[in-house]
């Protein structure tokens, strides 16, 4: 009988006596039994506060899909840039819990480094826009499973005179809505706090004289409203932005309201709003684009994924197409 070891034997035999066998072991058991590491960034004020009553369940999910997790909770504005930032490239995924201004925060700092790591978001805020077009669920429990279980996608991401921005910039009537509204009525009333703080704000819309360039053309008008989208809902509110909404097309859908004249154009204006159909109403300007240049002759406050975006005269809204992977449900 021939007593020389056969091929597999030899195998392992080379592994077991070869410094390069022993380190080839010793990664492939680091490979099985290492966590993987998650950065965890929550708002724990967001969704009436519901994320602490749920934190040790979220937690749990984690560590049971085998990830060492890295609490970093938000107590500023900015907090969740500067975090993710400085600390992402020392994590598999980061995760971010909050509302769409907690996610906004988290994407703007993950996009000032060369990093691709995989991100995870728990929707728990008062509106959830971008949550909802990712499909993601409200239920805080089974999106961090879609986090341990779910697969990546890409998608598109703005940049707004260089700053990033997840799914929405605008000007205009009810644009000031979300940072005017303080955390805590937002979270008492959730919804209405928009619809309230909207029809105050009605009043005191002024027609700003823009110019709007894209794709080789100009338009030139007075106009009460503009939102830059790459959502299929706005303020809670499903299919403002348009029909067949991509959020990897490399484009964004952008409307446009013009300064109402007469009681008539804005009945006309109310009904396309409310049917979806802004080809009713001769006010609205419909179209999509990848880089747009607006210029105002006075200064304008927009809104970045509903905070604060500052005032501005010359703005260059860019998507970068496919620029971070989010995690979904299979």
């Amino acid at each position: 009988m021939d007593a020389r070891p056969d091929g597999l034997a030899s195998f392992f035999i080379f592994l077991l006596l070869t410094e390069a066998g022993k380190y080839a072991i010793i990664e492939h058991v680091r490979e099985i039994f290492v966590m993987k590491k998650m950065l965890f960034i929550y708002n724990p004020r967001a969704g009436r506060g519901r994320v602490r009553t749920e934190l040790a369940d979220i937690l749990d999910i984690f560590a049971s899909g085998g990830y060492e997790i890295t609490i970093a909770p938000t107590r500023k504005n900015g907090d969740a840039v500067k975090t993710a930032a400085e600390r992402e490239a020392d994590f598999d995924i980061v995760v971010c819990c909050g509302g769409d201004g907690t996610l906004d925060e988290t994407v703007r700092g993950m996009m000032r480094n060369d990093y691709r790591t995989p991100l995870g978001y728990i929707p728990a805020g008062s509106t959830n826009d971008f949550g909802g077009s990712l499909a993601l669920p409200k239920d805080m429990l089974k999106s961090a499973h879609i986090i341990v279980d779910g697969s990546n996608k890409a998608v598109d991401v703005g940049l707004f005179n260089n700053e990033a921005f997840v799914y929405v910039a605008a000007f205009g009537a009810f644009t000031e809505v979300s940072y005017s509204t303080d955390q805590d009525m937002k979270n008492a009333i959730g919804h209405s706090a928009y619809l309230l703080e909207g029809v105050k704000s009605f009043g005191k819309i002024k027609p700003q004289h823009m110019k709007i360039e894209h794709d080789g053309e100009v338009i030139e008008d007075d106009f009460i409203y503009g939102m830059v989208t790459n959502s299929i809902s706005v303020g809670g509110i499903k299919g403002i932005t348009g029909e067949n909404v991509d959020l990897a097309d490399g484009v964004f859908e952008v409307n446009l309201i013009r300064e109402l004249k007469n009681p008539l154009e804005f009945q006309q204006l109310l009904s396309a709003l409310a049917i979806g159909r802004y080809e009713y109403s001769e006010n609205i300007v419909s179209f999509r684009s990848g880089n747009i240049k607006i210029e105002s002759d006075e200064e304008v406050a927009w809104t970045l994924d509903g905070e604060n975006g500052g005032m501005h005269t010359k703005v260059e809204i860019i998507n970068v197409p496919k620029a971070i992977d989010i995690r979904v449900a299979k």
